[in-house]
């Protein structure tokens, strides 16, 4: 019977958002991006759950936010420790943990996914807690690259799903794209837009397309950086240091694959291909895929185009 309530209470809510602003926040995946999307939600007074699928996960996420705000006060409260030391112990009281999502979303106002970029994973784990979670829930992914409306296609909340991307290091970077799907109704990404707001972040309206903004523009001169290389056009290195000191790039499009992961690249790039294989912006790179296929992904294994080591 209380099962049924909830389905009657659901389909006659399903296409509302409370008006309240976004307080309770679940964040789903403990990793680099969970952990640091917890953190600013934490500092921002949001009452935050980080769930993951082991207490080891969780313990060590903590102890890299612990060390992130750490950082956070060596710079803002250097004269005043004690202060810093209440800032540190006052965000950490906003975050608990969890290895029960579906528990765990059923007293939230917001799902932030941020787990493996993998379809079927992601449209599995929403699934599952849409059957549980309150009406009003709003759920968002944190992907990449995947369309947004084939994650929620697996839920009976178009309306109330949206895209959160944030950049990482998601305590440093101020830019959030905030994408709306073909269902996500306007109260919902209006709400995702105050969400981000209230973060202290920047953000800016997409579209459900691929790549969405930044990653739509910057994986293709990536990957055309390379077809230059692979053409003989230009060594990797000069070609770097043209983008660095003649685009006043930060970093030259080697050295941000190597920072990125050229198994990220090569994932979204190949999605790319798949849908729109007539795209010649999306056009696999060999030179790419064997540096993937030997296990040089870049600076987190010690060498990609560069090495590290």
């Amino acid at each position: 019977m209380a099962f049924f309530t909830h389905q009657i209470t659901r389909t006659l809510c399903s296409s509302a958002v409370r008006n309240a602003a976004i307080k309770h926040v679940t964040v789903i995946g403990g990793g680099l991006m969970g952990s640091g999307i917890a953190q600013v939600a934490a500092v921002t007074g949001h009452s935050v759950v980080l769930v993951d699928t082991s207490e080891d996960i969780l313990k060590n996420s903590a102890k890299n936010i612990q060390g992130s705000l750490k950082r956070v006060v060596k710079k803002k409260f250097a004269d005043k420790p004690e202060a810093g030391e209440e800032f540190v112990q006052k965000v950490m009281n906003n975050i608990s943990t969890s290895t029960d999502a579906a528990s765990v979303v059923q007293k939230t106002d917001l799902v932030v996914e941020a787990i493996v970029e993998n379809l079927k994973v992601k449209q599995a784990l929403f699934s599952t807690l849409d059957k549980v979670a309150p009406a009003h829930t709003i759920f968002v992914s944190n992907t990449s690259s995947l369309p947004i409306a084939d994650i929620a296609s697996s839920t009976a909340r178009l309306d109330r799903f949206g895209g959160l991307h944030f950049f990482n290091p998601v305590p440093m970077m101020k830019l959030v794209e905030v994408i709306k799907a073909a269902g996500t109704s306007q109260q919902t990404f209006d709400a995702l837009l105050d969400f981000t707001k209230a973060l202290g972040k920047h953000p800016v309206s997409c579209k459900d397309t691929p790549g969405f903004i930044v990653n739509r523009l910057l994986v293709p001169y990536m990957l055309e950086a390379v077809r230059l290389y692979e053409r003989g056009h230009g060594s990797k290195e000069d070609i770097d240091v043209a983008m660095k000191l003649g685009a006043g790039y930060p970093m030259g499009p080697f050295e941000l694959l190597d920072y990125v992961g050229l198994d990220t690249s090569k994932f979204i790039i190949d999605g790319w291909y798949e849908k729109e294989p007539e795209n010649p912006l999306f056009a696999p790179s060999p030179l790419l895929n064997k540096l993937v296929a030997e296990g040089k992904l870049g600076k987190k294994t010690g060498e990609g185009f560069y090495k590290y080591k």
